[in-house]
């Protein structure tokens, strides 16, 4: 996950949402009986939410229960993996879409392309190595990249995150879900998010984070947290809620809100078997 878009100097790393495209001149011109049945047609086709479950069985297979990656193997079982990028990347969420649809698709589209960009550097200790490989003017991480499209607009990491999840949905668990491939992010799930099940797989991956001592190791008097509660503290203070707040929702151990605060250092390593 990069950071928040504070300044070229604060930290280490972590646009436009694209609309729904319905392309009616595909079709020849109707007779004026059976026009507007076309068109219905034509926009329920291109509105209907993205089937995950190509993403899903593959987590399911490369992904263990502790959220590590065997990039080795799926770097050698691709194709399914390509065809759904091409789904990701030809039909972006439409306005009809839920909520809940929508954040699945871009939480899934972040973590794939994620993955997508790991591959095609892979073998590497760090996500961060790849900044230096690329050789883009303005672009200083990989984050910032604009490598792949969807809808038709070229796009990067740092938009589906910064302009588009946290801009347009405004629900801190987003930081629980989307992974850097790295040690110190939270857990990589070995499944696709969907719709149905977003609000407990978010809850899930919270109380996942937060009570993994190797990320957070939270106290009554004093706590080491993870750097995410300091990079997007303002994200947690929102509507009324507070850091110490968003901790006691998920920690087995609870925190004074006096409690003193320090924050853990972040591990880059690659997040592999």
């Amino acid at each position: 996950m990069n950071l928040p878009l504070i300044s070229s100097s604060a930290f280490g790393p972590r646009v436009l949402g694209a609309a729904a495209l319905v392309v009616l001149s595909a079709f020849s011109a109707p007779s004026a009986h059976n026009a507007a049945p076309v068109r219905t047609a034509a926009i329920a086709r291109a509105a209907a939410p993205v089937d995950h479950s190509a993403f899903d069985q593959l987590l399911k297979k490369h992904v263990n229960e502790k959220g590590l990656v065997n990039y080795k193997a799926w770097k050698a079982d691709q194709a399914a993996f390509n065809q759904y990028l091409q789904l990701l990347s030809k039909n972006p969420p439409a306005a009809g879409w839920s909520k809940a649809e929508q954040m699945a698709f871009w939480i899934n589209a972040y973590n794939a392309y994620t993955i997508r960009l790991i591959l095609d550097h892979y073998p590497l200790e760090s996500i961060k190595d790849i900044g230096s490989k690329i050789q883009i003017p303005f672009v200083t991480t990989p984050w910032a990249a604009k490598f792949f499209s969807i809808g038709g607009e070229k796009t990067s990491l740092d938009n589906i995150e910064h302009s588009i999840l946290r801009k347009k949905y405004d629900d801190p668990r987003i930081h629980f879900a989307l992974v850097c491939a790295s040690i110190s992010c939270p857990r990589l799930r070995n499944e696709a998010y969907t719709a149905a099940k977003l609000n407990s797989q978010l809850d899930d991956q919270g109380r996942d984070f937060l009570n993994d001592p190797t990320k957070n190791k939270p106290g009554k008097a004093t706590a080491q947290l993870s750097k995410y509660f300091d990079w997007y503290k303002g994200d947690w203070e929102k509507n009324g809620q507070s850091v110490v707040k968003w901790v006691n929702k998920y920690a087995a151990t609870k925190m004074n809100t006096d409690a003193k605060v320090t924050y853990l250092d972040y591990n880059w390593k690659l997040n592999a078997q």
